[in-house]
């Protein structure tokens, strides 16, 4: 793919609507934008295979593995995602205060954006098994940005704003990049529709260009990065590579995030190798240490009815079967997705609060909520096995 269209530019004017900023910001008349190929049709020729071989085969291993628990283990690695993703944005917070955002609390504003970010994943990933679509991407960004105060105006809308990365907050003076113009962003859009919908290119490579073609697109006033990363496993999933998961690719892409910005920096330089490359690394050390996270959640069960010491047909023994998949609940919510009677849920609570099987999140006498102390150590653990490995694999090459 060394011959790929690089990014061509042009002048447009530029009047300033705000008087913030300095007499440069206000006085900015002309900008030059990027104006990115149209790919819809072009040849994508074949990526290198080693590196495919091995994203495909890890893939395959992961949704053989997790066998049973395909379900859990896929919410799991879609809150992973979101919180990734949303990191590279310079959305960070505790896993403890991601955990009471997930049970409904919104003390911390980036904790409740990874929340919204998880929902928009989920819903563009489990729309997108037969086709991609644009209701679907404006859909996941509606999710993504409702709650966001500035943003919630633009929420599930295209752009019909300049933007631009970098440089000034009030103008694009000394931008990094300033993505294509309003008026032709729909097109650009249509165009990439259509090459994410093809069944002639190599699914990872596929899922990288659609991704950095994205990114350059810029179609919208915010949320562009947690979106354009959604898509990596969107078509993965419409291409049958992850059927029942979603791989955690955004862990590996925030490992570094210079070279990740680097990688969308070469592709509009003409570049689509690197990208296509890095993609294929990230899927199989994403894949392959979920891998392992799954086959820490089959042990799981056993272990706590080891800890606990049931006895069988138990009101907890019913309830430990269930964690996996509920790893932030309140007692509400667990009396609903088992059936149990309330007292007999307070009562497990409680046992399984004695052998610190789950922990309480937070600090009040009502509406409490709680979380699986395995798996929210799993949490933290997976993202750095993928970070360390990614790392390692990227110095080595």
């Amino acid at each position: 793919m060394t011959d790929w269209p690089e990014h061509e530019h042009q002048k447009v004017a530029w009047r300033s609507t705000s008087r913030r900023g300095n007499r440069d910001d206000r006085t900015l008349s002309e900008i030059t934008v990027s104006l990115p190929p149209h790919i819809a049709s072009l040849d994508v020729p074949p990526p290198p295979p080693r590196e495919i071989l091995r994203a495909r085969y890890e893939t395959e291993e992961l949704e053989h593995v997790a066998g049973d628990i395909l379900g859990p283990l896929a919410g799991f690695l879609i809150r992973m995602e979101s919180v990734a993703s949303s990191r590279i944005e310079h959305l960070d917070a505790s896993t403890t205060a991601f955990a009471r955002a997930l049970g409904g609390l919104k003390e911390n504003s980036s904790a409740v954006s990874m929340v919204s970010a998880g929902r928009a994943i989920t819903a563009l990933i489990s729309a997108s098994e037969t086709s991609i679509d644009l209701d679907e991407i404006l859909h996941a960004h509606e999710l993504l940005m409702r709650d966001d105060p500035d943003e919630r105006s633009y929420a599930g809308r295209v752009r019909d704003v300049q933007n631009w990365i970098g440089g000034s907050h009030f103008s694009p003076r000394n931008a990094l990049y300033l993505p294509p113009p309003p008026e032709l962003v729909p097109d650009y859009l249509t165009d990439l529709l259509l090459f994410a919908n093809r069944d002639d290119v190599d699914p990872v490579a596929q899922a990288a260009i659609v991704h950095a073609q994205f990114e350059s697109i810029h179609p919208f006033t915010d949320g562009n990065g947690r979106i354009g990363r959604a898509l990596i496993g969107a078509v993965l999933r419409r291409r049958d590579v992850t059927p029942a998961t979603v791989l955690p690719v955004a862990s590996a892409l925030a490992a570094d995030t210079d070279h990740y910005f680097g990688l969308l920096t070469a592709y509009r330089r003409g570049d689509a190798d690197a990208i296509v490359t890095d993609v294929a690394l990230c899927v199989e050390v994403a894949a392959r240490e979920a891998r392992r996270t799954a086959r820490s959640f089959i042990r799981y069960s056993d272990a706590w009815r080891h800890v606990v010491g049931l006895r069988a047909g138990s009101a907890t023994e019913s309830i430990l079967d269930v964690l996996v998949g509920l790893p932030v609940f309140t007692a509400e919510q667990l009396t609903a997705h088992t059936g149990l009677r309330e007292r007999a849920v307070y009562r497990a609570i409680e046992q399984l609060q004695e052998s610190r099987i789950i922990t309480e999140v937070t600090n009040r006498k009502r509406d409490r909520v709680y979380a699986v102390t395995d798996v929210l150590d799993e949490f933290d653990d997976l993202d750095e096995r993928i970070r360390s490995r990614i790392t390692r694999l990227r110095a080595a090459t």
